[in-house]
């Protein structure tokens, strides 16, 4: 993998979020549009350029996405398992392209892009095959279905099962290494946003957004953070809005909130714990914003984590 030059003041104060910007900004790029096409038109599989911390499947309505998949994905238990294969596949691709096969026989391949020396998200294709299914995979993949709770007729899985797309591995190969070329098209681009970010952003913008995330957990006001910046509280007020795109207290409720997902990943921690160390002064208000954010209750977000 080819890794450009960043400056290493600027790849350090990089986080999580500035990552996930980033990708979004990727993935809305033309080069990263036309290519997305290009693939899956030619391969008739699905491409996804995700973030390294994702909590979604990547692959989840996209073109030409398996349409068990799409399925299983609809399921808390199976899209659970999912979600856990995919958290095996991202530790596997930090350094190379790698390959991981789900509990059903289909594959699915991650390449890391960098910035530099950090890693920045993964350029993903899959749901396929690499061998013809046989009847016993099918008998197996029946009793898994079953017990995910998803509901087929055995006509419909051999139907479903059997066209799924089978490439022999010098095809398969020969995909993968399109993708880790792509990669390092990405790498370069990413350079040239983070550059000219670095360029364009406000020096006030960058120290208030450092504040926030290093005091997420306090009683954090607009004032403190606008006079922490040395900047009056109305201009702050502006300013911060134009720059984010939101209004300050939904930016403080995103960052913790991005903190929450992470820890409720520990199963041995409360949520009331998770609700107050990232900053929430209530269980009840921590749970409101969690689910206007992300869609979901903590309980249920962990739930859907959990082992089938």
């Amino acid at each position: 993998m080819i890794t450009n030059y960043v400056q290493p003041a600027v790849e350090k104060q990089m986080t999580r979020h500035d990552n996930k910007d980033l990708i979004e900004s990727l993935i809305n790029s033309k080069i990263f549009q036309d290519y997305e096409k290009a693939f899956s038109e030619t391969t008739g599989l699905p491409v996804s350029l995700r973030p390294v911390e994702s909590w979604q499947l990547p692959h989840h309505g996209k073109n030409h996405e398996n349409p068990l998949c799409a399925m299983l994905a609809e399921k808390s238990k199976s899209c659970a398992t999912c979600l856990q294969m995919q958290q095996q596949l991202s530790e596997s691709a930090r350094f190379e392209p790698a390959t991981v096969t789900c509990q059903l026989g289909l594959v699915d391949t991650a390449v890391p892009v960098r910035l530099g020396e950090r890693l920045i998200g993964f350029l993903q294709t899959g749901q396929v095959m690499r061998k013809k299914a046989t009847p016993s995979q099918i008998e197996r993949t029946a009793r898994l279905i079953a017990e995910w709770g998803l509901q087929m007729t055995r006509e419909r899985l051999q139907s479903v099962y059997f066209g799924t797309k089978v490439l022999s591995a010098r095809q398969y190969d020969s995909m993968v290494k399109l993708l880790s070329i792509f990669a390092e098209h990405i790498s370069v681009v990413s350079n040239q946003i983070v550059v000219h970010r670095e360029n364009a952003e406000s020096p006030v913008i960058k120290r208030a957004k450092e504040f926030i995330v290093e005091n997420q957990a306090e009683d954090l006001s607009l004032g403190q953070v606008a006079k922490a910046v040395n900047t009056s509280t109305f201009h702050f007020c502006k300013m911060f809005k134009k720059a984010t795109g939101v209004n300050f207290t939904e930016y403080v409720s995103r960052v913790r909130v991005e903190k929450a997902r992470n820890l409720l990943l520990n199963p041995n921690l409360r949520i009331s714990e998770i609700a107050y160390e990232v900053g929430f002064q209530s269980l009840t208000h921590f749970n409101r914003v969690f689910k206007k954010i992300t869609g979901q209750s903590p309980t249920d977000y962990r739930a859907q984590l959990a082992p089938a």
